[in-house]
């Protein structure tokens, strides 16, 4: 027997379309606010005149503020939006994509948030939240975290509150990163975790990309042995998973390891390997922390990557990687890209 939404669907499913906008205009003001009326309506691809029409009937019900600074959500706004949020969930199918991806990709969780991050710059900040979310679930007072670099995890560490951990928390960086832009460093983003949280954290002062003689070397360096140590016996790793073209570029790769990169056909990275479409490693930088073979032993990874352009770095990275005990953590976006042809969405 169909549910109550599916007869909606096939009775009413213009109600359900204004329900979807207006829930869509309030998200996004809570990312967003205090927000414009202009910048509202091209985070939403919405022209003015319709977006002004759902703002008046927004605020006649007491749920959007309107002043100079911008819009803003009323607290009986924000106190409606979390309820919807599920409801829409459910109406947008998410659960079931959910379940799809995870059966796709063999790991064992599948979060999505709705929105696309390549469309809409803050639904990376939702897969912030819901990466803090998932991640304390797992937490104690004397968890270690590693994570990596890079803007999405830049991203997470906006969203972590004192609440969070600890004070005997520990955050370090899962791996080197002298040489990237200073936001997007692992040490940057493990110190800014631990202010927002009130934890501790660790830094791993070596490069990026290392010689065999020059890793040997800082090898042998006890406070580096220190660090490692921590960063291997960590309990959760948080990391992202970049498109390999584009990591290639940000870390200026060489043009030899450029060309093996190209001729191999690389689409995903992560942890400094380069995937194909079939998930094999065509490229490995030499690097100093953690290794694809040490994720078999920890028993919390979180994978957060989200937009249609990260689809394929996801299921390659996802066929090469160890993921008994991954969690990917994505959005909308790439979750209907990776199910493209199945009998999910097609």
């Amino acid at each position: 027997m169909p549910g109550f939404i599916d007869i909606q669907k096939r009775l009413v499913p213009d109600l359900l379309d204004e329900l979807q906008r207006r829930y869509h205009i309030l998200r996004s003001v809570r990312f967003l606010q205090p927000v414009g009326r202009r910048s509202l309506a091209q985070s939403l691809g919405m022209t003015e005149r319709v977006l002004r029409s759902e703002v008046e009937f927004l605020k006649s019900q007491d749920l959007l503020r309107i002043h100079s600074s911008g819009m803003s959500l009323t607290e009986e706004g924000l106190d409606i939006l979390l309820p919807l949020e599920r409801l829409m969930n459910e109406i947008a199918g998410i659960n079931v994509m959910e379940e799809a991806v995870r059966d796709k990709l063999g790991v064992k969780k599948v979060l999505i948030v709705p929105g696309n991050s390549d469309d809409s710059p803050w639904v990376k900040e939702e897969l912030g939240r819901a990466a803090v979310k998932s991640m304390k679930a797992c937490v104690s007072d004397r968890t270690i975290i590693a994570v990596t670099g890079g803007t999405t995890m830049s991203a997470v560490a906006g969203m972590l509150t004192p609440d969070f951990a600890s004070p005997d928390m520990l955050f370090v960086p899962a791996r080197g990163g002298i040489g990237e832009e200073i936001q997007n460093q692992a040490n940057v983003i493990c110190a800014t975790m631990a202010q927002k949280s009130g934890a501790r954290h660790r830094v791993l002062y070596v490069p990026d990309q290392v010689s065999r003689e020059m890793y040997e070397s800082i090898m042998k360096e006890p406070s580096i042995n220190e660090v490692m140590g921590l960063i291997t016996s960590a309990s959760i790793v948080l990391h992202g998973i970049g498109d390999a073209a584009t990591m290639a570029k940000r870390r200026n790769t060489s043009e030899e390891d450029l060309q093996t990169i190209l001729e191999g056909e690389a689409v995903g990275e992560a942890f400094g390997y380069y995937f194909d479409v079939h998930g094999k490693i065509v490229h490995k930088v030499k690097t100093i922390g953690l290794q694809l073979k040490d994720l078999a032993s920890i028993p919390n990874v979180f994978a957060v990557a989200g937009g249609p352009s990260k689809a394929n770095a996801i299921q390659s990275y996802f066929k090469g990687a160890p993921h008994s005990s991954s969690t990917l953590i994505t959005d909308e976006g790439a979750a209907k890209e990776l199910l493209k042809g199945t009998s999910l969405l097609k």
